[in-house]
């Protein structure tokens, strides 16, 4: 069997689900992708930008602005009627649309931004699931919440590999083959029956997820660019396209902020050799990028990675004692319990500076370490790591930019600066 994951920028309209069946037939039709006794399993995210109108909806409600979440979510289920009746569909008959928020005052932000926020992928996947059931396709669809079974950290859910791959695989041996089975990515559930969420762009550590736990021949993530590129197209004009990688050397893109692939999803797909392909849904017939064990690799060009909204925090010892050599895994245990993504560290006897993403989590972080430290911090930053990096390229990076820190090894540059 075969995994395909497509993005909300692929099925952010009708076109985009028409488009969606036609992939789909192109592989029905492919006797090397799908047999008598193999399957297409079909993992989708929310459509188009509707997680974070989803995200609106939970801040106001967070802040007790219920008639601007109303009006929110009633554009959220009129821009999901909208798409169903250019498809043919019907609400109310052919998909029940949820008219209330499944949102509950008495519990947390975190937990009701997943109760909230998950909807997205639920809405989508019906919606694409009854589109290729009326075009005459064999599906069954799957409610991912009660499949994929996570703890209750809200908003990053750990997932219980164990009782996931026992619940999935159940569920695969009653599909009826060949079938093709569409359901949610991002989202999971609790023993006791809450829905979760991954963390943003976690639709594509679920396809590797599932592609691990089922055996599959590959996954193949859709995308709105050729493949894997050297650089952002909308920040570098000159784009190279990368058609194949090791696994290590995607790992490291993609923990230095490639918004191609989640850093999760090459684990799961390495520990079975699984090659993962990312082809773009516009052109399903051109070759794309291929990751694999046997990929090609070093890479031999420059590339190029921002990461964006990021924070520099410093820390120094209050009695000018040694920062590195006392209070690291004091540190590390207070970012770590503050959910907090480290992107870069620099230290010396006296301070240790890190890099994180700018997140809600900031405030309260960087009041713990206030209690222990002396702290300061500039925000407004981007970091931007260049792999293959040579003394030109560098120069040219660093000109016109104001530099907050540097770090440079053999191979690979790194450069915090301000955000324009």
């Amino acid at each position: 069997m075969k995994v395909y994951k497509f993005g909300g920028a692929s099925v952010k309209d009708a076109a985009g689900v028409r488009n969606l069946e036609q992939i789909v037939r192109l592989a029905i039709n492919d006797q090397s992708a799908i047999t008598n006794d193999q399957s297409l399993m079909v993992v989708v995210s929310a459509m188009g930008k509707t997680t974070n109108a989803l995200e609106r909806v939970v801040e106001f409600l967070a802040h007790d602005e219920e008639e601007k979440a109303l009006t929110q979510w009633v554009d959220i289920i009129d821009f999901h009627v909208a798409i169903m009746k250019e498809l043919g569909l019907q609400p109310g008959s052919d998909i029940r649309l949820q008219g209330e928020i499944p949102y509950d005052p008495t519990k947390s932000y975190d937990e009701n931004y997943d109760q909230v926020v998950s909807m997205g992928e639920l809405l989508s996947t019906q919606i694409i699931a009854v589109y290729l059931l009326k075009q005459g396709l064999s599906v069954e669809w799957w409610n991912m919440p009660k499949l994929l079974r996570t703890d209750d950290t809200w908003r990053e859910a750990r997932v219980n590999d164990e009782a996931s791959r026992a619940t999935i695989r159940a569920g695969w041996e009653r599909v009826n083959r060949p079938n093709i089975v569409v359901t949610q990515g991002f989202i999971g559930g609790t023993a006791d029956g809450q829905r979760t969420t991954l963390g943003r762009e976690g639709s594509d550590y679920t396809a590797a997820l599932l592609g691990n736990y089922l055996d599959a021949e590959s996954v193949t993530i859709w995308k709105d660019v050729p493949g894997i590129l050297n650089a952002d197209p909308r920040i570098e004009p000159n784009t190279v396209l990368i058609p194949s990688l090791r696994y290590q050397d995607a790992v490291e893109l993609s923990y230095s902020g490639a918004q191609i692939i989640h850093p999760k999803t090459i684990k799961p797909l390495e520990n079975k050799r699984i090659p993962l392909f990312v082809k773009p849904f516009g052109d399903p017939n051109a070759a794309g990028s291929r990751i694999a064990e046997d990929g090609i690799g070093p890479i031999n060009i420059p590339v190029y990675i921002w990461r964006k909204n990021q924070i520099l925090i410093t820390m120094r010892a209050k009695d000018f004692g040694f920062v590195l050599e006392e209070s690291l895994s004091e540190i590390f245990d207070i970012i770590h319990r503050h959910r907090l993504k480290v992107s870069l560290i620099q230290s010396s006897a006296v301070t240790i500076s890190v890099c994180v993403d700018n997140t809600r989590f900031v405030e309260e972080a960087l009041q713990a370490l206030q209690q222990h430290f002396k702290v300061s911090y500039n925000d407004h930053l981007s970091l931007l790591t260049i792999r293959g990096t040579t003394p030109q390229i560098l120069e040219q990076a660093k000109a016109g930019r104001t530099i907050m820190l540097s770090q440079t090894t053999r191979r690979t540059a790194r450069l915090l600066v301000k955000e324009d």
